[in-house]
């Protein structure tokens, strides 16, 4: 069973999965700081200085005026964050984004360093069937 689990492990896929979910992991802190240093700046210059990441909708409790999302959060209160879920979403399709176009490179280095297939080798013409067929025919004709 310890073999199993050995040759299970050392399998490239699942090799290839850890590598991926290691990156992945890394990669998402680099998109976060993108979104929250880069993109949010420039959006809140566009919306008046406006931070969406705090957002919120008081649904139930009391919070004080002007109290962040995390404030709101601490206090108690029922909080309908729509400023978490917009970066959420700004997030996802920034990751997406670059996810395409990561795989969009890989496949066309993968595509450039495999050989185009050769065709085949066109058999030498010779006569068709039919003509052996007729010259067989004349043959035993004569």
């Amino acid at each position: 069973m310890l073999n199993e689990f050995k040759d299970f492990i050392a399998k490239g896929n699942v090799m290839d999965m850890a590598v991926g979910i290691i990156v992945g992991a890394a990669f998402t802190a680099i998109v976060k700081s993108m979104v929250d240093d880069l993109i949010n700046p420039i959006i809140g210059l566009f919306t008046g200085g406006i931070d969406f990441t705090n957002k919120y909708v008081i649904l139930a409790g009391a919070v004080p005026e002007g109290a962040s999302l995390e404030a709101a959060r601490e206090a108690g209160a029922s909080v309908f964050a729509l400023g978490s879920f917009v970066m959420a979403v700004i997030n996802f399709l920034i990751i997406a984004f670059v996810v395409f176009m990561l795989v969009r490179y890989v496949n066309k280095v993968k595509a450039a360093t495999e050989k185009p297939e050769e065709p085949a080798p066109e058999a030498p013409k010779g006569p068709s069937e039919l003509d052996v067929l007729m010259e067989i025919r004349d043959k035993l004709a004569k």
